[in-house]
């Protein structure tokens, strides 16, 4: 029963890492673009 839990939780860690990833990937671009743009304004 414990190996379950343990299995879930790993399961659960590597999403939240990939989820955290993928954030901070799509903000970086937005942030950039984002400057992109005001530089040329």
């Amino acid at each position: 029963m414990t190996k379950g839990k343990a299995t879930e939780d790993s399961h659960l860690k590597g999403t939240l890492a990939a989820v955290f990833l993928l954030g901070f990937f799509l903000i970086f671009t937005w942030v950039s673009v984002y400057f992109l743009f005001l530089e040329r304004l």
